[in-house]
């Protein structure tokens, strides 16, 4: 594992920033002009992305499953949770009826290193729907399974199996008996083997997107992640034509795949 995974305060400065500099420019054409936005984000951890639309003066609200991280949320946010600009939810996003729980619906929800963990996708993300204002707009970003490091093994207490490119696409037996050879824990090897089951490609992503009444609106392939500028120091990259329209290569090259769609206009 590396050190800046263990320093919640550094990742949740590294979160609003690239936030700022990287997401915000890329929706923020597509989104109303009515201002301020009602901005949801799925998964939200400690809540550096949801901080940086804050920031802008826009309504934001997390949904997070794990408490601790509420915890830390609700500490990074105090201040916007007193006035009324935020709030933190500790929820399965399938128990909350989002007529019950809010009085108006969303311009924008966000999903940043999240969707990659979530199981049955193919449920999920015509889920979004009932969350969405009709002409509201979702974003994910991701590491396409197939990418280097898709499999989150850079999570591994190993300082070798943290920095080892695509051993994650081994065979589930293979893939936990080397897991279990180099000392990882029971609990790290679960998180590893859950991610293995629910990494997705962009071409399984946007046939999902497809399928479940969503045009998709705008798409980036990240040769170098915008937040390898603050883990590794290097310069954001993108993949260039005619390599970002290969399909299935493009995942092995890509380290972040930021997408953004709406739902389909009906036709008349």
């Amino acid at each position: 594992m590396f050190e800046f995974h263990k320093d919640k305060s550094v990742y949740f400065q590294w979160q609003t920033d690239v936030t700022k500099n990287a997401v915000i420019p890329f929706v923020e054409s597509y989104l109303s002009d009515t201002r301020p936005l009602r901005v949801l984000e799925i998964g939200c951890g400690e809540a550096g992305v949801l901080k940086a639309f804050l920031d802008q003066g826009h309504y934001g609200c997390g949904v997070e499953l794990s408490q601790d991280r509420v915890d830390i949320a609700v500490r990074n946010l105090q201040s916007y949770i007193d006035k009324g600009q935020a709030s933190i939810i500790t929820k399965n996003i399938y128990d909350i009826d989002p007529a019950k729980e809010w009085e108006r619906k969303f311009d924008l929800i966000v999903l940043k290193d999240v969707i990659e963990h979530i199981p049955d996708q193919e449920k999920f993300i015509p889920t979004l729907k009932d969350f969405l204002n009709p002409d509201g707009v979702v974003f994910f970003a991701y590491p396409p399974w197939f990418m280097p490091f898709g499999g989150h093994q850079q999570l591994a207490k190993s300082k070798f199996l943290s920095k080892l490119p695509w051993f994650h696409l081994l065979p589930m037996t293979v893939y936990k008996g080397v897991l279990k050879m180099f000392g990882e824990s029971e609990g790290t090897i679960g998180v590893l083997e859950e991610i293995k089951d629910t990494g997705i490609s962009i071409e399984r992503l946007k046939r999902i997107v497809k399928s479940s009444g969503y045009s998709i609106l705008k798409e980036k392939y990240w040769l170098v992640n915008p937040i390898y500028a603050f883990k590794f120091k290097l310069g954001q990259r993108t993949v260039i034509s005619p390599f970002k329209n290969i399909p299935f290569l493009r995942n092995i090259y890509t380290t972040a795949h930021y997408i953004a769609f709406k739902v389909k206009e009906a036709s008349n």
